[in-house]
């Protein structure tokens, strides 16, 4: 089952700090939190702990995260994190091959514990495509796909 605190500490150690890349759509940003995301949210001063509670909240929970297999709970969240939670639920719905309505129900769970860990391949596919079709593929791509095979490694062990 997914374990968030185990998550949230390879999730804060790929975003890092305080960032603000004159290219980043999400402006101001730490921890991953952007201010694009969070306007009325003071990024500067945000604490890891604020920022651990908002990846709990709108992250982890709508991904059903506590309800994941090992593995697939730290690569569906960073998904989540990198693209939105719906579209990370949709990847994997497309990966497995259950119905794609953007919500982790029975369906999904009960494919996902089937098909661990060979789903994660396929999933990690789609989301590279994802990146490959992204408008800011130059400028980000490279850091996007050494993030994801860094964290697809740690994510096969973890299923193991």
């Amino acid at each position: 089952m997914g374990d968030f605190n185990r998550c949230i500490e390879i999730i804060l150690t790929e975003e890092g700090g305080l960032v603000n890349h004159p290219r980043d759509p999400g402006k101001l940003t730490k921890f991953g939190i952007s201010q694009r995301s969070y306007p009325d949210l003071d990024i500067a001063h945000l604490t890891r702990e604020q920022a651990m509670e908002i990846y709990r909240r709108d992250y982890w929970d709508p991904i059903k995260g506590d309800d994941l297999p090992a593995g697939l709970d730290l690569l569906l969240l960073d998904t989540a994190i990198n693209m939105g939670a719906t579209t990370a639920v949709l990847l994997l719905q497309e990966a497995l091959g259950v119905t794609q309505d953007g919500n982790v129900g029975p369906a999904t769970l009960a494919r996902a514990r089937q098909t661990m860990p060979d789903a994660m391949r396929e999933f990690c596919a789609l989301r590279g495509w994802r990146y490959e079709i992204n408008r800011n593929e130059e400028v980000f791509g490279k850091g996007w796909f050494r993030r994801l095979f860094r964290v697809y490694d740690t994510a096969r062990d973890w299923s193991r």
